[in-house]
């Protein structure tokens, strides 16, 4: 741990969190991870975790390290002892609560999607801007950014490796969803989630696309398609939906899956209101053609994102099942030599790999949150804005909505809103310049 001049410890930062469930665990792990990992100019202190069912929050603050437990998000926003609120909650109550914390002066990090709407994300937006005058600090929680490999993924196409770009493919699959018995959860409630696949899965595969190539996505052509339209209810559930189940502020990203064993339903069926799949083609700004795929129907498909970017000098290709791994072909070398090599991302000059293991050793999943606190303590320690920003989540959030339109209307080409002008990026302090420097594409808003 960083220490100041004087040896001392560095200065706190009170962390509150909303959720606790499958997100929730995921964030705890990060904010106890980072600063016994890296050299932090501030120490994250898990002050207080806020979740509906009493006991379980207790519980979940226990299990995960909070020193605290509350009832209401309202109580944990007031509390003294929290500067930074982490919201881990379902999209619906993203802008209420983001926007309730940064009007009291505090820093946030918000979980992907931004918001359920383009107008619930313009609020957002607006708001952080606001705040950002106050020298507040907000972020979106796409964790997939702060893989060491699409790091550096993301610094060999800003060094040119690549060239000019002609083709991003991505892919994001998984099966939770195949069994037809498989109950009615929060995510597959339109009011709830805002849509199913697509901004579970394709919020990921947008934003990387995005940022991976430093340009935004100005058009889309979709398809979507729900397989199985009635799901059984889960126990205590109305007919009408979940806004009445217990704990359901508590779960996120491969929801569902937190506390059910396989029986816990009912004789009755609710309606699944999202999808259940999207494919879309789209266009980025420099011409080059882009393709998506989203689905929780895959058979056999965990939690298998799969990307490739082809340029006029180059290609790599990414696997999150081997996240450990780049591929990469150098179209500049002799035919006769030239292929797709692979890169084993574990080396110390690596992207977040300097607090790590020795070369070889690989990281998992959980080790993405530590890289995401560790960033965002840096950004609220400098003052620089993070990336991705609200008015990142918000973009993809246009995306996500044009995608919607184009597949409501026949898959006609339709045109995502762009800003009218990218603001140039913010200068990153040498003192802070890092891996967390290469986290934003320059083309895209901070």
């Amino acid at each position: 741990m960083e220490q100041t001049e004087s040896g001392a410890a560095p200065p706190t930062l009170g962390v509150g969190m909303v959720g606790y469930a499958f997100m929730g665990a995921a964030h705890s792990q990060g904010w106890r991870t980072a600063g016994r990992v890296f050299d932090l100019p501030l120490r994250p202190v898990l002050a207080a975790v806020a979740g509906r069912d009493a006991t379980a929050v207790r519980a979940a603050a226990h299990r995960h390290g909070w020193a605290a437990a509350e009832t209401d998000w309202r109580a944990l926003i007031a509390r003294d002892d929290v500067q930074l609120v982490d919201v881990c909650t379902p999209g619906d109550s993203h802008a209420e609560i983001a926007v309730a914390a940064l009007e009291a002066g505090k820093h946030v990090l918000c979980e992907k999607p931004l918001a359920n709407s383009v107008a619930e994300a313009e609020t957002m937006a607006a708001a952080a801007e606001a705040a950002a005058a106050r020298g507040q600090i907000s972020m979106v929680g796409f964790n997939y950014r702060r893989v060491p490999a699409l790091a550096y993924a993301r610094r060999l196409v800003t060094d040119g490796r690549l060239g000019t770009l002609r083709h991003v493919r991505v892919s994001y699959l998984q099966d939770w969803l195949v069994d037809p018995t498989f109950p009615l959860t929060w995510r597959l409630e339109r009011e709830h989630a805002g849509s199913g696949a697509l901004g579970d899965l394709g919020a990921h595969a947008v934003d990387l696309a995005q940022y991976l190539t430093g340009e935004l996505l100005v058009g889309v052509s979709a398809l979507t398609e729900t397989f199985v339209r009635e799901r059984p209810l889960l126990p205590g559930a109305a007919p009408g939906g979940l806004s009445g189940l217990s704990g359901r502020d508590g779960l996120d990203g491969l929801d569902g899956l937190d506390g059910l064993d396989g029986g816990a339903v009912s004789e009755a069926y609710g309606q699944v209101t999202v999808d259940d799949a999207a494919l879309f083609t789209g266009r980025l700004a420099s011409g080059a053609l882009a393709s998506f795929e989203a689905t929780r129907m895959a058979a056999g498909r965990k939690n298998a994102l799969r990307l490739e970017i082809n340029g006029e000098r180059g290609s790599l290709a990414f696997d999150l099942e081997r996240l450990n791994e780049l591929s990469f072909h150098d179209h500049t070398e002799p035919a006769v030599s030239a292929g797709f090599r692979r890169i084993l991302v574990t080396e110390p000059d690596h992207p977040y790999l300097e607090g790590w293991w020795p070369p070889g050793h690989g990281l998992g999943y959980e080790h993405t949150f530590a890289h995401q606190a560790r960033d965002l303590v840096h950004a609220v320690a400098s003052g620089v804005a993070p990336a991705p920003s609200f008015a990142d989540g918000l973009q993809v959030q246009r995306v996500l909505a044009a995608v919607e339109d184009s597949a409501r209307n026949n898959a006609v080409y339709t045109r995502v809103p762009v800003p009218v002008a990218v603001p140039a990026p913010v200068p990153v302090p040498d003192s802070v310049r890092d891996s967390a420097s290469d986290s934003a594409p320059d083309s895209v808003p901070r």
